[in-house]
Formats: structure tokens, sequence, C-alpha cells
């Protein structure tokens, strides 16, 4: 089966429990990256030129951009659809885009079982391209091993308000566009805050790259970064505590699925849920009281 049909099936909660048991149990060999930034940053650039870079070097490639409207839109895929094309015949790169579908967090619900299915198809480093709304961002931390954080000069001020979101996040700072007016200056306070940040010595210290992606200049340092980050996860162990705790939550995200599914649909508790909610509305019961009912009904 291709790997279109099988995120297809993910996607719309229709693949087989045998398939996804597969997909999960060949997977977990591929560096998984995950590109962030607020929105015009150039991270659709980006990921082109590091494709390019790793293509290059042999390795194959997938990427998953999340689209804040529709997978199928005629909008754009990593900024523009046509500058994608010359990739379509290389069978060891693969490109999908995922609708967001009103998922928070700047990612697609199942972006993360998209992911697994391009690791278990063999790709050595998949991009994972996130929706641009900021902050929101954080989540993608559940889905990659390392996270390169995209900057663009002229924000000033407006970096020290991301240090409590997406700032804290980063496992590698890209300030793009560094041919602007400003690049040192938004270069020199990225340092200055990861300065601020408690590390010992065995943490990885993010470095701040700059480059010029539409030039494909610091494309090369960029991509050796994210290469030293992972050869770091490896050796010190973090890469198996990264990948434990993203399981944990993989797990929880679906326990908290198939109970909803469950109450939604069974007989003995669909039609409770509706009498509550009714109750809840006009102040007759609390959703507390309701959902602890809920429970014990299933249980």
């Amino acid at each position: 089966m291709s790997a279109a049909r099988l995120i297809s099936l993910v996607e719309n909660d229709e693949a087989p429990l045998s398939i996804l048991r597969e997909i999960h149990r060949r997977s977990g060999r591929a560096h998984i990256v995950g590109i962030t930034g607020a929105p015009g940053a150039g991270k659709s650039t980006l990921v082109d030129k590091l494709t390019d870079h790793f293509r290059r070097a042999g390795k194959k490639v997938g990427v998953v951009a999340v689209d804040p409207t529709s997978p199928f839109t005629g909008g754009a895929i990593l900024g523009d659809r046509v500058r994608m094309e010359s990739r379509s015949t290389d069978k060891d790169v693969f490109i999908r885009s995922m609708g967001s579908r009103g998922a928070l967090g700047g990612l697609a619900r199942h972006t993360n079982d998209a992911v697994k299915v391009l690791d278990a198809m063999g790709k050595d480093v998949i991009f994972v391209e996130t929706v641009g709304v900021g902050q929101g961002e954080v989540d993608v931390v559940r889905t990659a091993d390392t996270i390169v954080v995209v900057l663009v000069p002229g924000m000033g001020d407006e970096v020290q308000t991301m240090k409590a979101g997406i700032m804290e996040i980063g496992d590698v700072f890209c300030i793009n566009k560094a041919d602007r007016d400003g690049a040192d200056r938004t270069f020199s306070e990225v340092q200055s805050l990861l300065q601020l940040e408690m590390r010992g010595p065995d943490d990885w210290d993010p470095p701040v790259v700059k480059t010029i992606a539409q030039d494909a200049k610091g494309i090369l340092e960029l991509a050796k970064t994210m290469t030293d980050h992972d050869a770091f996860l490896r050796k010190s162990g973090q890469l198996e505590k990264r990948r434990r705790k993203r399981s944990e939550n993989e797990l929880l995200e679906i326990l908290k699925g198939r109970l909803v599914h469950y109450v939604m649909t069974e007989d003995k508790t669909r039609g409770r849920f509706e009498s509550y909610v009714d109750e809840i509305a006009r102040r007759e019961r609390d959703p507390y009281e309701a959902a602890h009912r809920i429970l014990d009904e299933w249980k």
C-alpha cells in the first residue's frame, strides 16, 4: 500500500488496527525534525532547501506540511506548490499536506500518525512543518526529535514575548532572511535570551544559525546543527527519554479519544450524555458531577 493511501486512511480514522500496529512496529528509525515559527518566517523555503541538501547526501526525505485550511486546497504546500513539483519524480522524497481541521498547537490531529507512516516506509529524515501560528506551535514537541525555531529580522521586542512560548522548545534557532536590516540585532537578542536559560554541563546548548533560504545560504550549517543534535540525543540517551514521553502522550490521547467515542456511541451512555448536557445548560447539574457519573456508568 502506498504512503499516500495509508496516510489518507489514518487521517480519516479508517486504517485497520492491524495496519496501525505494523506501522508502529516498523517506525522509530527516522530523524524527525519540527520546523516551527511565525507565519512569513520562510519555513517552507527552508524545508525545500533542506530537502535538497539531504537528498544530495543520499538521505530519503519525508515532509508533512500542516495546512491551515484543507489538504486538498489549491493553495500552498511548502509555500509554493510549483516550487516542489521538481521533486514529484523523486521516489525518495514524499511530501504530504495535512489539514489542521481546527486542531490547536500548530499540528493536525493525525500528524504523528502520518510521520509514523513515513518512518515505517524507510525515510531517513522527516520534516514536520507547522501551520505558523506563533506560540501555539509548542505541540510540535510531541512529534519531533529536533525542533528548529525559525525567526526573522525586525521582530525587535517581540522576541522577548516569545520566550515563554516557542523560544523554550527550540533545539536550533534559525534567523532566516538574514540579508534584511536588523539580522545582527535579532541574532544577538536570541543569543542573549538563550544565555539566560539554566543548563548543566552535559545539556545541549542550542545554536543560532543565520540563513537566507531563498539563496540556499546557511543551509549547510543549519543541516549540520540538526545532525549534530540528533547525534547528541542518541549518545546522551535523551532521544530515548523524549520518545518515551511522546509515547506516554500518544497513549493518553488514544485513551481519551476511545473513551469519548464510547460515551458518544454506546446506547447506555449516549442518551444520558444528552440529558446531562440539558441539565448542565439549565444549571440543574454541574459538568464535573456529570462527568463523574458518566465514568461511573462506563465502569
